[in-house]
């Protein structure tokens, strides 16, 4: 299955990535075949860092997801079509915990080359290595209202920085 995906140079993505976030959004998987997460998100960025290509991903201390993207050196970041948002919703609002989001859903998970995980439903993914890990803190708030906001309960987001090591795209 993983063969109708073709590597991408990431410098040659055409997607806006400000859309492919905040309006396509995409899962953030971690773990191996055998025994994986994942969680939909849409905060999050892309960039250069430390001159390598890197993705930043956000996750909250409750999330299932967080535990496995904790234990792994690798996660991946797959992004969908519109046709799959239902998907999206379901991964983003069930608790891997309380149910088989995989089965509910229909993702069938594919096995990368360094033994993560994606889906085959996915138009494209990245595979990223962890370099960098942050919890955001009130403290770091130069815009108190942010935190006051979005942070109401203090649980704050855990940030990982990764390393994008492979970009892969159907054809």
């Amino acid at each position: 299955m993983s063969n109708i995906f073709k590597p991408l140079n990431i410098k040659e993505l055409d997607r806006n990535l400000f859309s492919m976030l905040d309006d396509d959004w995409m899962l953030i998987t971690a773990g191996s075949l055998g025994y994986f997460n994942t969680m939909t998100a849409s905060w999050g960025g892309f960039g250069i860092l430390w001159n390598k290509p890197v993705a930043f991903i956000f996750v909250r201390p409750q999330r299932h997801t967080l535990g496995f993207i904790e234990n792994q050196e690798y996660f991946t970041l797959s992004v969908f079509d519109e046709e799959y948002r239902d998907i999206l919703n379901i991964c983003g609002s069930v608790s891997g915990r309380d149910k088989d989001k995989i089965a509910e859903t229909g993702l069938v998970p594919v096995e990368t080359v360094n033994k993560g995980v994606f889906f085959q439903q996915a138009g494209l993914y990245m595979e990223c290595r962890k370099i960098y890990r942050e919890r955001i803190s009130t403290e770091g708030f130069i815009m108190k209202e942010f935190d006051r906001k979005h942070y109401k309960n203090k649980d704050h987001h855990f940030m990982f920085i990764a390393e994008i090591i492979t970009c892969m795209s159907k054809t």
